[in-house]
């Protein structure tokens, strides 16, 4: 058995405190929304604002961390290989078939995730922290801004955006269970290893950015 570290205890730590302020986030954020009561909607409100900022907080942080280590190209899309991993999903994991992607230190993330990934972080992301924000700051907004853009526009963009949030969860968490056992793929994002029978020839040509 072949054993590689993939993820860094930074990614690690990045990852987990991420979906739970995520998970946070919707739960208080819905409950805001009046689709159902558990806490209350002022220590809902309370609550999500304080969550928000600490991710906001948390991605700060983990931009830098990409920008300065260069892990930031692990998010480049690529369409080598794109073909046969969605074949995989659709098909491959249903019959049985081998992945046929590896993960490396090098390509972390196989041509799939890295679409969805950057989707998340380019269309998704933007539009529930800046309606997120200019909902938090309406009492501050200039008149300029109050006689051009609504309050309910806002917040109907905030909770489409959340929506999306919640469809891309879902999503990432089917397809983490897709590997050869239920938590296969999720082990290396606890340990930060993978472990493989041997080298693939794939492994050395990691797709290309």
């Amino acid at each position: 058995m072949k054993r590689e570290m993939i993820y860094k205890r930074f990614e690690r730590f990045w990852h987990w405190s991420q979906a739970v302020l995520i998970f946070f986030l919707m739960f208080t954020g819905f409950e805001i929304h009046g689709s159902y009561q558990a806490l209350g909607f002022g220590p809902a409100a309370r609550l999500h604002g304080l969550a928000a900022y600490a991710l906001i907080g948390l991605w700060i942080l983990a931009i830098f961390w990409h920008l300065t280590t260069g892990e930031w190209r692990q998010y480049l899309p690529t369409t080598d290989r794109l073909g046969a991993v969605v074949h995989y999903y659709l098909i491959g994991t249903f019959t049985g078939a081998e992945h046929p992607f590896r993960q490396t230190t090098q390509a972390k993330h196989n041509p799939l995730q890295r679409l969805a990934y950057l989707s998340f972080k380019l269309l998704i992301s933007p539009a529930i922290w800046i309606s997120g924000l200019l909902y938090l700051f309406y009492n501050q907004w200039p008149v300029w801004l109050q006689d051009s853009i609504s309050l309910g526009s806002v917040a109907l963009v905030h909770t489409a955006a959340a929506f999306a949030m919640l469809i891309f969860v879902i999503a990432h968490v089917y397809m983490a269970t897709m590997g050869k056992t239920l938590f296969s793929l999720v082990k290396p994002m606890i340990t930060g290893y993978e472990e493989t029978q041997e080298k693939r020839a794939f492994e050395n040509h990691p797709p290309s950015r």
